[in-house]
């Protein structure tokens, strides 16, 4: 196994693990409308990124697939990594219904995370695909306009 496919399959470890300790316990949460909104925005990124995206056309771990198509349409147009940003929202709603400080730090964590394997992915995806440059120059990486 490569130094880059170690890193990687690290990432996707702790990607899940900081996802298990933002649902963890599985106590009531409590759902205020604003947590219900970032639910719901969540939900709404991640279902508009699978229809432009398909399973088998993208890897859970950071390396882009030799076989992949580079996907710029759909939520692609407005952010590099729609699915993390789905994530992070999601994670948020959670550290909101769950109301507690330590969830914030764990946020925060899978933040960078998801950082760390989107750059990652972004390295493979330039010797992959010749335009990816350029769209990387013009599309952030989780927000639109922003970062």
């Amino acid at each position: 196994m490569t130094r880059p496919d170690l890193i990687g399959r690290s990432l996707v470890v702790a990607q899940f693990a900081l996802i298990g300790w933002l649902i963890w316990p599985l106590t009531p949460q409590r759902w205020s409308l604003p947590a219900l909104a970032l639910v719901a925005c969540a939900a709404g990124l991640g279902l508009w990124t699978f229809v432009h995206n398909r399973p088998g056309n993208f890897n859970i771990r950071p390396e882009p697939k030799a076989s992949g198509r580079l996907v710029t349409s759909g939520p692609y147009r407005y952010m590099r990594n729609p699915m993390y940003s789905a994530l992070l929202l999601f994670a948020a709603a959670e550290v909101l219904a769950y109301a507690d400080g330590w969830k914030i730090a764990c946020w925060l964590a899978l933040a960078l995370v998801l950082l760390a394997k989107s750059m990652l992915e972004e390295r493979g995806l330039r010797e992959l695909h010749a335009g990816y440059a350029e769209y990387a120059k013009r599309v952030r990486r989780f927000i639109p306009g922003l970062f």
